[in-house]
């Protein structure tokens, strides 16, 4: 049985700041129109971090299950490493995806737009998805267009929508840097697996362009984020 603080581990903390940033810089947005409403931030804050250990969780279980972590560098696998159950590893991440669900339920429920329950659903999925199910999009290279969309713009975006009810073109554009700012993280990540991945059948984006490629992919996102 995995250990509290393997769990945290398993979690990987060190990302967690990929989720913060998005709805600071909304928060920021959203202060510099005297809009800013500290616990609409705070539950946009609380959706974002439940989805990003959600989604932590989810990939730690489906690449273990798939044995894509048998051989890996880096943070903790608990599924991977043998440290933890597969099915708790999911169930874990279950349980984030709720604490996301019910945050951003109570967001609806203040500013009265049910639409945004489409968006949560759509968020879960995509976290899910990456490497969950049969057919995982982070399997065939997809995996920083969906990063660059809800870890980027829906966050970003969103936080500034559940605040002033608007959304204009700065907040767009700021949200664009963000995605590509956190793309990079996965670009990182995916260029020191290619070897595992590629011998896994996991053809990222970083398997398809390479190491050089990869690298190249790194400047580019970093130029266009500035």
């Amino acid at each position: 049985m995995a250990t509290v603080s393997q769990w945290i581990g398993g979690s990987r903390p060190r990302t967690l700041p990929s989720a913060i940033a998005p709805v600071a810089i909304g928060a920021g947005l959203a202060a510099r129109l005297e809009s800013f409403i500290f616990v609409r931030a705070l539950l946009a804050l609380i959706v974002a971090l439940a989805l990003q250990i959600g989604v932590n969780y989810s990939n730690d279980y489906s690449d273990g299950i798939k044995g894509t972590d048998e051989v890996r560098v880096g943070p903790i696998r608990l599924v991977g490493q043998k440290l933890a159950q597969p099915h708790h590893v999911k169930y874990a991440a279950f349980l984030c995806y709720l604490v996301a669900m019910i945050a951003g339920l109570g967001l609806v429920l203040i500013i009265s737009q049910w639409w945004l329950i489409l968006v949560g659903i759509a968020c879960v999925a995509a976290a899910w998805f990456y490497t969950g199910g049969q057919r995982p999009y982070g399997y065939i290279g997809l995996g920083e267009v969906f990063v660059f969309i809800f870890f980027g713009l829906v966050p970003v975006i969103g936080t500034v929508y559940v605040q002033t009810l608007t959304v204009s073109t700065t907040d767009v554009v700021a949200a664009c840097a963000v995605g590509f700012l956190i793309c990079t993280l996965l670009v990182v990540n995916n260029l020191r697996d290619i070897p595992t991945d590629t011998h896994a059948g996991k053809h990222t984006l970083a398997v398809r362009l390479g190491d050089r490629g990869t690298r190249i992919l790194y400047v580019i996102f970093v130029v266009l984020a500035f």
